[in-house]
């Protein structure tokens, strides 16, 4: 496995498991940019709408528009992902919690 695909598949992790501590379960992208640098992902708003899209696809959570500001919501089986509950390839999966 290249350490592109495992930098990809651990962003979207953690894209997953930071809106998972959200209440409502939502965030703008200019946050989750701003969190992602945080945990060590920093990326391009370009990239992590990319990210944003390939997770609307696997339908892990929605995105809607204000203004020109994305804005992610978490689905169900997102939240499923982000605990390690389901297995979807292309996210890395969780480690056990101790």
């Amino acid at each position: 496995m290249s350490f592109e695909k495992l930098r990809t598949e651990d962003r979207r992790l953690v894209i997953l498991r930071l809106l998972a501590e959200i209440p409502g379960y939502e965030c703008n992208s200019s946050i989750l940019q701003e969190a992602l640098d945080e945990y060590g992902h920093p990326v391009s708003r370009d990239t992590l709408h990319v990210d944003l899209a390939w997770l609307t696809e696997q339908q892990l959570l929605t995105v809607s528009e204000v203004a020109t500001v994305k804005v992610a919501q978490l689905t169900a089986r997102g939240l499923d992902v982000a605990g390690g509950r389901a297995v979807v390839p292309g996210v890395r999966r969780p480690g056990p919690r101790i």
